[in-house]
């Protein structure tokens, strides 16, 4: 098992990652942005080092400041978090170079599963069922015959794209011109990968996922799959496991076709195979190679630490337990806590005046939030995790309206009330919703 660790990346998922280390008695090196001094990650940690100034390319984007300190403090493993570089090839592939352990998949496997026309092929080869789309477009007058025999409507997607970034669904032909533009503007400053594909844009579905564990023994195992059809601008808001309304044969043959890419690809540690949901049928979108944001509302109900699991895994340890010790009985739902304007959505800043954070059994807040802590321009809007869990979904839905009900915080827009709306509206009760939701409720 590995003695020191270095967290390549800031706020909750850095929190999260420092508290699963000091449970394995593993210790940290925090990485830190002139912006985040005060940050409650570089706090925490056992060793902090400032690697540049606030905006993400002088400092979590830096690879080469943060191999630096991972050589200067004698780190044999980085943790990517999510977002940031978690998904960057270069990144996995300089760690390897170095002699050091990246927290994820080998950048081979992470550069083929990563590219999301790869990835669908490797679904195709594993008999999983995919919407019909192309490889990667030359140009906008390519993407426009290409709509033409596939039929509108058809999205756009960037190759290497994910939190929402690179997507753009297009209704009518004289949009696609422009909108290719956009996305592979948008890709390249995102991602620095401006290879578009397109897909058939499909209405009304939902929008499921299954997380795996796999080691590099040849064992895979499902965690449990989740909910995450409530998004705004293809940003998640809400996310519950396990899915609701989603029948157990459809279940069994996601889980499935899961675990067949895993086992195709080589995979090993954490990872999440994304499905598209309509009826009884669904269809393979990508795979994140990377923990998730919305890994915290699967524990609870698989019983098993996704983080500390995720680490052991790199470190070349066997999964010593099987698909049956896996728990599945309870349910759990997790709302996202953004700072932003609640007319429009811009994101919010400001110093947090009041905080109060719910409590009770089965309730949980992942943050980096502390009384009196500054929310900057700088990063992403997401400030917490609030998660609840309960025997059934009706009590999980009780317990999370108590708990947004005991939120409190002062100083900087959220979108509490949001939240408040969708547990309120009817076709979430009663779990009958889709990736349209966020429209009608809001």
């Amino acid at each position: 098992m590995f003695s020191r660790i270095l967290i390549a990346n800031r706020g909750e998922v850095a929190v999260r990652v420092i508290r699963a280390c000091k449970e394995m008695g593993i210790e940290t090196v925090a990485v830190y942005s002139e912006a985040d001094r005060d940050a409650l990650h570089e706090e925490m940690a056992d060793m902090s080092y400032c690697i540049g100034g606030p905006l993400v390319k002088d400092s979590y984007l830096n690879i080469d400041a943060l191999i630096t300190v991972a050589k200067r403090t004698g780190t044999e493993a980085v943790h990517p978090g999510y977002g940031m570089l978690s998904e960057n090839p270069e990144f996995a592939k300089r760690c390897e170079e170095n002699g050091i352990v990246f927290i994820g998949p080998s950048s081979g496997v992470m550069e083929k599963m990563g590219q999301k026309e790869v990835a669908r092929s490797i679904a195709v080869k594993c008999g999983v069922p995919v919407v019909p789309g192309t490889e990667i477009l030359k140009d906008a007058k390519e993407a426009s015959e290409k709509a033409e025999e596939i039929g509108y409507p058809v999205i756009l997607k960037a190759r290497a794209g994910g939190g929402g970034k690179g997507i753009r669904v297009i209704r009518k032909p004289e949009d696609i011109a422009d909108e290719f533009s956009q996305v592979a503007k948008e890709a390249l400053n995102s991602f620095g990968d401006d290879g578009i594909f397109m897909e058939k844009f499909l209405e009304h579905v939902k929008h499921v996922e299954v997380q795996i564990l796999a080691d590099a023994s040849g064992n895979v195992l499902i965690l449990g799959d989740r909910d995450c059809s409530v998004q705004r601008r293809n940003q998640k808001l809400i996310e519950e496991c396990p899915a609701p309304v989603l029948n157990e044969k459809t279940r069994e043959k996601m889980y499935e076709a899961a675990k067949n890419l895993a086992l195709e690809a080589g995979y090993v540690t954490v990872g999440t195979v994304e499905f598209l949901v309509k009826g009884d049928e669904f269809y393979f979108m990508e795979m994140n190679t990377r923990l998730q944001v919305e890994h915290s509302v699967t524990e609870p109900v698989c019983g098993i630490d996704i983080v500390e699991w995720q680490i052991r895994t790199a470190a070349g340890i066997t999964i010593p337990f099987s698909q049956s010790d896996i728990g599945s009985s309870r349910h759990a739902i997790e709302c996202r806590i953004c700072a932003e304007n609640s007319k429009d959505f811009t994101p919010a800043v400001g110093k947090v005046e009041m905080l109060h954070i719910p409590g009770g059994m089965d309730v949980r807040f992942d943050s980096a939030l502390y009384q009196n802590c500054e929310i900057t321009p700088f990063y992403d809007s997401m400030l917490g995790k609030l998660i609840v869990c309960a025997d059934t979904r009706d009590g999980a839905i009780r317990k999370m309206k108590s708990a947004l009900s005991e939120f409190v915080l002062v100083g900087v827009d959220n979108n509490r009330e949001i939240h408040m709306k969708f547990l309120e509206d009817g076709k979430f009760i009663i779990g009958n919703y889709d990736v349209d939701i966020c429209e009608k409720v809001l």
